[in-house]
């Protein structure tokens, strides 16, 4: 078993290693005068089980080539299998065809990866469940509601309900209200004839404590649109779970300036020091990583991992 990482998210690489008690693979990463990249593996890799770990988080386009040329480079260099983790799955969102004449991205990235040479997939929450069928080798998704619901225990707040801010979210929300134990909330959004969003919110809110749950954060327009109307309907504070802190563009203004308490994100993406504000905390999916690749390097059942 050989761990290797490319520039996306060093630091959650280290965690990684340092968790399953192992050295970080030696690989170098350079570009010509063109831009173009060129990948070098420093140490033999004939006939291992190689690990690669790359998000796809800013520059997304960049770090996708650097894993394609790194995954050709196993290939050719008699890897016995190539074993892709990637904590955030980039153009997840694009996993159908939402108007006419639109590509699905989602299922070209999955078809690169497997004509590249990689033998299986391990990922963290996909956007859409159906990402996982768009791919012939497996593919092992990591589940973060048990994670957030452990650090939420330990706050002890009080008169908590789970609130789903989308559809799409509704069974994210179902599994973390069981674990916790409170109710769950439903948030349905409409735009009518001006275009403007209404929230009807479905369930009781008024002196509770609401914990939203997501997947990611973009430009923070649904979570912070969420907390305005959660606050409206009198709850009494409002926190947030994402597994992506993608934040672009206004997203870190957005979160400042609303009356959430605070938002929890996992460090699936890495983020810069700008996006590091007193409202975010920041917990560690290294555990949780390590776990999967050590059962699926002993073939060892991942599910258990998560229904238990």
């Amino acid at each position: 078993m050989k761990v290797f990482t490319l520039n996306s998210n060093i630091e959650l690489s280290n965690q990684i290693v340092q968790q399953i008690g192992i050295e970080m693979g030696k690989s170098s990463i350079t570009r010509f005068s063109d831009g173009e990249v060129q990948l070098n593996i420093e140490e033999s890799i004939r006939g291992c089980d190689v690990y690669l770990i790359q998000s796809t988080s800013q520059p997304g386009n960049e770090y996708i080539m650097e894993l394609l040329i790194m995954i050709d480079a196993m290939k050719r260099a008699s890897a016995n299998t190539i074993n892709v983790v990637m904590p955030y799955y980039g153009y997840s969102r694009q996993d159908r065809k939402a108007r006419p004449r639109e590509p699905i991205t989602a299922k070209l990235i999955a078809n690169l990866l497997e004509t590249a040479g990689a033998s299986s997939l391990i990922t963290v929450d996909l956007h859409a469940p159906q990402v996982e069928g768009f791919f012939n080798i497996p593919v092992d998704q990591i589940h973060t509601v048990s994670l957030f619901s452990s650090h939420i225990k330990r706050m002890n707040l009080k008169d908590m309900v789970v609130v789903a801010p989308e559809n799409a979210g509704v069974r994210r929300a179902r599994q973390m209200s069981n674990i916790l134990k409170v109710p769950i909330v439903f948030m349905d959004k409409k735009r009518d004839s001006s275009d403007a969003v209404k929230i009807d919110i479905i369930g009781e809110v008024k002196g509770q404590t609401a914990i939203i749950i997501d997947d990611m954060i973009t430009t923070g327009t649904t979570v912070t649109t969420a907390t305005n109307a959660l606050i409206e309907k009198g709850a009494k504070a409002v926190y947030a779970c994402c597994t992506h802190p993608i934040l672009s563009g206004p997203a870190i203004q957005r979160i400042q300036q609303s009356p959430i308490k605070e938002v929890f994100v996992t460090n699936s993406i890495e983020l810069p020091d700008e996006k590091n504000i007193d409202k975010i905390t920041t917990l560690s999916i290294a555990p949780l990583i390590a776990d999967v690749m050590n059962r699926v390097q002993n073939n060892e059942s991942v599910s258990t991992l998560f229904t238990n």
